[in-house]
């Protein structure tokens, strides 16, 4: 058992036996509430007296009850809160053929970052993901850090290698140009490059957009910035050099649904 969940935790072992781990009540949770049942479940005989409900709700799964000792050498949680569950792969939505709101993130290293990213995403109704490498989005660090948002938010990982991915996704970049979205890059102003990038809020966000961002520390590779046809950047005090790419893509992700909801409002109001 403890071998078998350890290496679900890894991609190579997820995709061996075509099933997600995820670890906690929490996402066990926000499966249910997407209407998706779990294969099985690992659970402790404390965790089952605490959620007799949930369990309930469960009963259709596989069960193996196993103590404390067990479920901590077999989970990456460093402490545990009783339950882990299986969901089989094929039950996380796919990408859709009609995009009109796409977050693109070129080789996202740090999990907390990419988590904080696919949850914002949601929270701003992008359509999907797509991710030039970078960390692995269904690894139990990301997965926690997003409270489970791949679990509702369809996305695509290209690769294997750094640069297999970024040729993929330039190909993809440029088939959503072709069909006539904006595809906007987020820069930091560079005195030395010409025209800086405008403010992020003279874009006009009401139309069908894929927004690129960066890997933390190198920014946007070269090859996926060219295939962009905005530009805009945050504006910030000079203090700061940049910002978190996680942290600056809330305000950019949420503008969309800012301007979209003042256009209904205006022509209503």
């Amino acid at each position: 058992m403890v071998k078998r969940l350890r290496s679900l935790a890894t991609r190579v072992g997820r995709e061996a036996e075509g099933l997600l781990l995820l670890e906690g009540t929490h996402l066990l949770q926000e499966l249910l509430a997407r209407g998706k049942a779990p294969e099985e479940i690992i659970a402790t005989e404390l965790w089952l007296e605490r959620h007799p409900a949930l369990a309930e709700r469960c009963s259709q799964a596989r069960w193996r009850i196993v103590t404390d000792e067990v479920l901590r050498a077999a989970l990456t949680t460093v402490t545990p809160d009783g339950v882990a569950c299986l969901s089989p792969l094929k039950a996380l939505p796919t990408v859709p053929s009609v995009l009109d709101y796409v977050l693109v993130l070129d080789r996202i290293q740090d999990p907390g970052n990419l988590g904080t990213l696919l949850r914002t995403a949601l929270a701003a109704d992008v359509n999907a993901v797509w991710m030039g490498g970078g960390v692995d989005p269904l690894g139990t660090k990301v997965l926690r850090a997003s409270a489970g948002a791949l679990l509702q938010l369809p996305h695509q990982r290209f690769g294997p290698s750094e640069e297999m991915a970024i040729q993929l996704l330039q190909q993809q970049l440029q088939q959503l140009v072709a069909s006539g979205l904006q595809v906007v890059a987020t820069l930091v102003p560079d005195p030395t490059k010409g025209d800086p990038p405008s403010p992020y809020w003279d874009l006009d966000w009401r139309r069908p957009t894929a927004l690129v961002l960066g890997t933390e520390g190198a920014g946007l590779h070269p090859d996926l910035q060219a295939c962009c046809t905005h530009a805009v950047t945050l504006p910030h005090s000079s203090r700061v050099e940049s910002l978190n790419v996680a942290s600056a893509a809330v305000p950019l992700l949420l503008e969309r649904r800012r301007a979209t909801m003042t256009a209904t409002s205006q022509q209503f109001g």
